[in-house]
Order: C-alpha cells, then sequence, then structure tokens
C-alpha cells in the first residue's frame, strides 16, 4: 500500500484497541483533523490528493474492520453497523465535531454516520458514494467481475489518470490478489442484500440538516449512475453537488487538481 509520496508525508501507522478488536490507524499531515474512509476494494494508498490535503489537515485513515490488517469484527452486521463503529471512534479520540471525506463505500458509511449521530460531524465530503439506489439504471455489482475489472470500469479513460496504474500498490501481487478478495468478502457480507444501499438511508438523512456536505459525481460514472447524486442532494438539506464532466467513479484521481480545490475550498469555511 506504500506509495512514492510516504517518505515526503511522514505518513505513520498506529494500532488502537476499539470494540473488541484493533484497529489500525495511517496518519499524515498536520492541522484540523480530517477523517478518511475508503473504498470497497480497500485503502487503495495514498494519493496525490491525501498529500495535497495533508498540508492543511492531519488525515486519519484508518482500514476498516476486515478490510486488510484491521481484523473483522463479527458484530457489524451491515453498513449502518460500520457507521455506529467509527462514531464510536470519533467519541473515544475526542475528535467531534470531525471533518470527514467519505469515497464511494466510505461515503455510505459516512452518510450513515450523518443521518444517525448529525452531531458528531463539522463537514462532510460525499466522493461518488454508495448507499442509495439510482432512479435509473443500477449499481454495477462488482462480483460479477474481477476485481481488477471493476477497478477498471471505475475510471472513464485509464489511459489518461496519472495516479491509475499507482492504485491499491500497482501491481497485481498474490498479496494484493488476496487483500481484494478479502474487501470485496466483507463488502459482500456488509451489503449483500439489498445489494450496496439502503432503502431507508434518503429518508433518514433530513436529520443531518446542520450538516454542511459536498457531494461530488462523476458525469460518467459506471458504477454509480450520477442521478444518486442527485437523490443525495435533495436528501442533505445543508449540501451541494459538484459534477465533474468526462469522469467517471474516481474523481478523486481522475480529475485531481479540481477534486483538491473543490475539497479545500470547502472544508477551509
Amino acid at each position: 500500500m506504500a506509495q512514492a509520496h510516504d517518505a515526503e508525508m511522514g505518513i505513520t501507522e498506529e494500532k488502537i484497541s476499539l470494540a473488541g478488536g484493533e484497529l489500525l490507524l495511517l496518519k499524515a499531515g498536520k492541522g484540523r483533523p480530517l477523517l478518511v474512509l475508503h473504498e470497497e476494494l480497500g485503502f487503495p494508498g495514498w494519493l496525490w490528493w491525501n498529500r495535497e490535503l495533508a498540508r492543511e489537515h492531519s488525515l486519519i485513515a484508518p482500514l476498516h474492520p476486515g478490510f486488510g490488517r484491521s481484523p473483522r469484527r463479527e458484530w457489524i452486521l451491515n453498513v449502518r453497523d460500520l457507521a455506529g463503529f467509527y462514531l464510536w471512534f470519533i467519541r473515544e479520540q475526542k475528535l467531534a465535531p470531525v471533518d470527514v471525506i467519505g469515497i464511494s463505500f466510505g461515503g455510505w458509511v459516512a452518510a450513515e454516520m450523518a443521518a444517525f449521530a448529525p452531531e458528531s460531524l463539522r463537514r462532510i465530503v460525499l466522493v461518488a458514494p454508495l448507499g442509495i439506489a439510482p432512479p435509473q439504471g443500477h449499481l454495477m455489482d462488482m462480483f460479477t467481475v474481477t476485481a481488477r475489472g471493476y477497478l477498471r470500469s471505475s475510471v472513464a479513460a485509464a489511459q489518461k489518470t496519472p495516479e491509475f496504474g499507482s492504485l491499491f500498490g500497482g501491481s497485481p501481487s498474490p498479496e494484493q490478489f488476496e487483500a481484494f478478495e478479502e474487501a470485496r468478502a466483507e463488502a459482500a457480507r456488509l451489503a449483500w442484500q439489498p445489494y450496496m444501499y439502503n432503502p431507508s438511508l434518503p429518508h433518514l438523512l433530513v436529520g443531518a440538516r446542520h450538516v454542511p456536505a459536498l457531494v461530488i459525481w462523476g458525469q460518467e460514472d459506471t458504477v454509480a449512475p450520477v442521478g444518486c447524486g442527485e437523490i443525495y442532494a435533495r436528501a442533505l438539506p445543508n449540501s451541494r453537488l459538484t459534477i465533474f464532466e468526462s469522469c467517471g467513479h474516481r474523481p478523486e484521481i481522475e480529475q485531481r487538481e479540481r477534486f483538491v480545490a473543490e475539497v479545500r475550498s470547502f472544508l477551509a469555511a
């Protein structure tokens, strides 16, 4: 998972005990804390956007239980339970109210957190979050293709995305293959039925009316259609939807300069 920028960013690892087991935290940067919740394939590695935001934020990136080196919690049975787990983490670490950025599956977790404990969050950035069914089309089924196939489908143009090749270490090693399959197995355990969404979430998000939210989506997203973003924006009373043209499911790397500018401006308020 190490990337070229690791030494420059001063990344550290920390293990804490929480809810019956260890939780591995990756940390970098300085400034106001920013909780980073990773996607359904696991933690993709430290990327350019992480480095840039670490200039004014203390990034805290947990590895979700069951996704990699943080052991599974058998009592976490769905994404709402995982959201409760992270709200517990925020209380234990005395971070509230904290800024949160969630990517895809991690964005769904952040949205569930906002629905149930909005007072724990200062601002949230949801990057193409799963969790809501599209009004047309469907959420891409990651289990009908290989992990690498799903990864390729997540960008509009891999050849025009400089960091695409460095995601998850960049090489299809046996270790990375095993990590992908562990992540997919845990994602299936938490979000199989219904697949990758919670029917009650749009209704419950109305309770997060005081939490400012930035929702970022790619117009060409084939993993989660942009219509999902429109539902998120309507459900969150204090939100703004920003759509990136010619962009797929990973605006954080496909249009990274604009992405960082949007997030930086939003979190600075």
